[in-house]
């Protein structure tokens, strides 16, 4: 908004410049209404004129159809008064712009039928008048019957019939609207084959392809074309959410969500456009939108969830159920009204049938992050449930507390289940404690669940909350006198406590320290403890083996090979002769990871397979998918990704009988997703990456979750599929963690940043720009991390570069190479100044030349820090690659001596091609590029030819036939201008 007015004309058309650049919006109106202010007050007429059609610009694409009839008004007095001041293009303007109040008008309800005509009368008067074809008006004369329900054949037909003129709707509007006489007469197959041209982005305008991208999704599932479908729902609703003008289109969207079980992704969708609720002022386009949105929140309703939070009208908190109720209100009270203009039932019927329509999908996978209603329920402790809770969680509270413990000892994973519904009746207030010496007090039972807390904890990596829970176990577990409990939880704290990372703690060698005095601790706490039970002494061992075997983990020392094996042996002699069947599994599981973290695979492989036999035979069953994903992992690491993947893939068949923590259902879809890539199934990857999320997820451990989600949305991105990716990130950007503030900054700016790349990818500029632009502001103060503000600001400088803020740009990449001295960023940095440099001669000309040559003269001084220091580019040479640049910049600012040296000295240090296909292609696009220099534009074709044809024989000799094409093309084409 221009924070004075314009004191000249000059200063004026400056600022409409400026305002027609931004989104439509209420900025863009209320700067638009200010403009003709100021326009109003210079004597001229011409920049009153035009600062009005800013203004019904701003009012039609603004969803405020309310007032471009007034300002349209105010326009066609201004020509009636003054028609020289409209040269050809504003008549053009002005002509067109009937066919804007019509469609205004017909929006209103409160117009009535009458007034409709009357403007259709006044378009074709002056359309004859001033001798223009009368197909827009036709066009206009068929929408209103269609609008209003009426017989539409004979009106369709003068205007289809009719020959398109300049004034016409551009080609992708009217091919919407034919396809729409279609769809009315309930041909699907005809109006998808008269939409082809929109949907496969061959024809396109403001609204289009959004408009008919909406329309064409429910023709698209009838005809059994889901996966089409789904694409373009992707790509549509990216095109119109959160604007207000295409509030309908939305709906549309919100309607095809409710259709194909996708609800929980319709709430989503709803809660991003929740502004429309308050900012649509066209009763036709509202009346589009609730309807989509009834579809949506009857459909939920239905199934069970009214009671789920929902966004809506701003004000007050909604339910479903009272958002359906509100909603159904207004747009009954819409179609009523536009029903009374126009003396039909047509907007009731259109409604009622669209209320009605049944799923046409029980369910069609819409994006990458799958989603049910019940994960759309307001945030409770985050628990997994078991596979087989009802199976395994005895009625009689005595019998859940025996099957609890009996199974803990064991080890087995439906023991979660039980301390879960124990849990639960504890909590619950005048909890009464079974008076049965069996049972034991309730003391024990709080140290029992007190264990399960604090083992759920450690698993999830929060040593600190493990330690606490632990240590007070134990207390509790010395007030029920059960010593060998008691032991057991503080060798449990112990073990925690140090893995619990030290704020000043030297890193690895501060761990390796802290796990061997655990050990020591641990094995004078098992040698002081008497009366343990078998289960509680191999516990003990077990416990002692882990110590060390996660010391060497840390450390990956040779010498902390041999006591984990010690231990490890000890354990499975102890467990053999006790028949602890859980640890005798453990043990051999301890040597079998042991063999693999020294380095020596096919031992390691060898024990995994002798510990899978013995499981398959003695148990206990539930180890299988955590072995199996073992040798899944040895078998990737000895090269035979095909076995790895059998590996996996039956331990996720077999992970399927068992609570999903207990078992790492999360880890084999990782691991899955790992072999799957490469195995160079990339698509099955990502399948697996998401739904490793999703349990982790619904575990709790978001940030896990959240970083595979990450990996999941540059892969997504990495293949194409850039709609998918944006699809995912805008649904985690939109989690209420994130959005709150709770996640690590540094994870949701990664998020954030793919999420740019991606908008980049999809061509969306503007939005782009805007979010790495902010990142770049962020990461400035990341301190700790220079690099990767670096590698952003760079990558910022070349989006403001390609939308021709050349000034910002700069200063971007000014900001890059001051973080780039302190952490280098090498090529990425050489990579960005060297496109700035391209993009700034190739817009600019000779008028950009000097700033671009400044860019490149930066990516020198890199490039020879580079080499100072000894990297190696990934690619060709960084100096290579500089040379190369010099000439192309040189080139489109006209300095073709300076351009055709840069491109030999190229050549020179790019060398001669060779047999392999590696340079051969960027030698040839070097050549081509030089001989087009000399040949076309220093106009000497003779040694221009002789280069390409020197060039054409070497590349052929090598094999290189496709290089040459396009050699041989230009050299073509230098003899036919001989």
């Amino acid at each position: 908004m221009p924070t004075a007015a314009p004191q000249t004309t000059d200063e004026l058309y400056q600022a409409l410049r400026e305002n027609h650049e931004r989104p439509y919006g209420r900025t863009r109106t209320v700067t638009a209404e200010e403009l003709v202010d100021a326009a109003e007050r210079f004597e001229e007429t011409r920049p009153l004129v035009d600062a009005l059609l800013e203004l019904q610009e701003a009012y039609t694409y603004g969803s405020e159809p309310r007032k471009s009839p007034v300002v349209f008004a105010r326009l066609l007095t201004l020509f009636d008064e003054q028609p020289d001041v409209f040269d050809e293009r504003l008549r053009h303007l002005l002509f067109w712009r009937f066919k804007w109040v019509a469609n205004a008008l017909r929006a209103l309800p409160e117009i009535p039928l009458a007034s409709l005509r009357q403007w259709l009368t006044e378009m074709r008067g002056r359309y004859e008048k001033a001798g223009l074809d009368l197909q827009p008006y036709y066009g206009q004369a068929y929408q209103l019957a269609a609008h209003t329900g009426g017989d539409t054949a004979l009106a369709y037909e003068l205007w289809a019939g009719r020959a398109r003129t300049r004034l016409s709707d551009c080609e992708a509007c009217e091919i919407c609207e034919r396809a729409l006489h279609h769809l009315a007469a309930g041909d699907d197959e005809r109006a998808l084959r008269t939409w082809e041209p929109v949907l496969a982005g061959k024809e396109s305008c403001q609204e289009e392809p959004a408009r008919s991208l909406s329309y064409a999704l429910l023709p698209l599932l009838r005809t059994g074309r889901g996966d089409e479908a789904r694409e373009l729902h992707l790509a549509g609703y990216r095109g119109c959410r959160r604007n207000p003008s295409m509030a309908g289109e939305i709906g549309r969207h919100l309607e095809f969500c409710a259709l194909t079980g996708n609800e929980a992704r319709g709430l989503e969708l709803l809660a991003e456009n929740r502004n429309l609720f308050d900012e649509v002022d066209s009763p036709r386009d509202l009346f589009d939108f609730l309807t989509g949105v009834e579809v949506l929140l009857r459909r939920v309703e239905l199934l069970g969830h009214g009671d789920l939070p929902v966004a809506g009208y701003p004000g007050r908190t909604w339910t479903v159920a009272g958002l359906c109720a509100e909603v159904r209100e207004r747009a009954d009270d819409l179609a009523a009204r536009f029903d009374a203009r126009n003396g039909t039932t047509a907007h009731a019927d259109r409604r009622r049938a669209r209320l009605d329509r049944a799923p046409l999908l029980d369910a069609l996978e819409l994006t990458l992050r799958t989603r049910g209603l019940d994960d759309m329920a307001p945030a409770a402790p985050a628990t997994a449930p078991p596979a087989r809770t009802a199976a395994t969680v005895p009625e009689s509270l005595p019998e859940l507390i025996f099957r609890a413990r009996e199974l803990d000892e064991r080890g087995h994973p439906d023991a979660q289940a039980c301390w879960e519904r124990l849990r639960t009746l504890v909590a619950v207030r005048g909890y009464t404690h079974p008076d049965d010496p069996a049972v034991g007090p309730l003391v024990r039972l709080r140290a029992d669940l007190l264990a399960d807390e604090a083992n759920r904890a450690g698993e999830k990596d929060e040593f600190a909350d493990a330690v606490s829970l632990h240590e007070e176990a134990a207390g509790l577990y010395d007030d029920a006198g059960l010593p060998g409990h008691a032991a057991l939880a503080r060798a449990c704290a112990l073990l925690a406590a140090a893995e619990t990372p030290a704020e000043d703690a030297d890193g690895v060698e501060a761990k390796a320290a802290a796990l061997t005095a655990a050990h020591a601790s641990l094995v004078r706490l098992h040698e002081e403890t008497s009366g343990l039970t078998p289960h509680q002494e191999a516990r003990l061992l077990r416990l002692r083996a882990t110590a060390l075997g996660l010391r060497l983990q840390t450390s990956g020392s040779e010498e902390h090979v041999a006591p984990v094996l010690t231990e490890a042996d000890l354990l499975h002699g102890f467990a053999t002769r006790h028949d602890v069947v859980g640890q005798i599994a453990g043990a051999l599981l301890l040597r079998a990871t042991t063999y693999a973290l020294s380095g020596d695979l096919p031992a390691a492989l060898t024990e995994s397979d002798a510990l899978l036999d013995r499981l398959r035979s003695h148990g206990p069953a539930w180890h299988l998918p955590r072995v199996l994903a073992l040798r899944g992992r040895l078998r990737l690491g000895l090269q035979d990704p095909q076995a790895a993947h059998a590996d996996l893939a039956e331990g996720l068949r077999l992970a399927a009988d068992w609570p999903a923590d207990a078992v790492g259902t999360s880890r084999l879809h990782t691991e899955l997703a790992e072999v799957c890539m490469h195995l160079g199934r990339p698509d099955e990857a990502l399948r697996h990456l998401t739904r490793s999320a999703e349990l982790d997820l619904r575990r709790g451990n978001r940030f896990a979750a959240y970083c595979t989600y990450s990996n999941a949305a540059q892969l997504s991105l990495d293949l194409g599929r850039v709609e998918d990716c944006i699809a995912l990130l805008d649904s985690l950007l939109a989690e209420p963690d994130v959005t709150a503030g709770e996640l690590d900054d540094r994870l949701v700016a990664q998020l954030r940043l793919t999420h740019a790349r991606a908008l980049r990818a999809g061509e969306d500029l503007r939005a782009a720009t805007a979010e790495f632009v902010a990142l770049a502001a962020e990461s400035a103060g990341w301190d700790d991390d220079p690099g990767s503000h670096a590698m952003i600001a760079a990558e910022t400088a070349v989006l403001l570069g390609e939308s021709g803020e050349f000034g910002q740009a700069r200063k971007a990449a000014d900001q890059a190479l001051a973080a780039h001295a302190r952490t280098p960023r090498y090529e990425h940095l050489s990579n960005s100044l060297r496109e700035l440099a391209r993009l700034q001669a190739q817009r600019q000309g000779p008028d950009g030349l000097a700033d671009a040559r400044a860019f490149l003269a930066d990516a020198g001084r890199i490039a020879d820090e580079a080499r100072a220091a000894g990297y190696e580019a990934h690619g060709r040479s960084l100096e290579t690659a500089l040379a190369y640049e010099h000439g192309r910049i040189n080139a489109y600012a006209g300095a073709y001596e300076d351009a055709l040296t840069a491109l030999e000295k190229a050549l020179t240090l790019l060398g001669e091609p060779g047999p392999e296909q590696d340079g051969a292609g960027e030698w040839a696009e070097c050549v081509r590029l030089a001989g087009a220099v000399e040949g076309i534009y220093m106009e000497r074709p003779a040694p221009a030819l002789a280069r390409l044809d020197a060039a054409v024989s070497r590349l052929t000799a090598l094999g290189h036939t496709e290089e040459t094409e396009p050699l041989t093309s230009l050299a073509a084409r230098l003899r036919d201008e001989e």
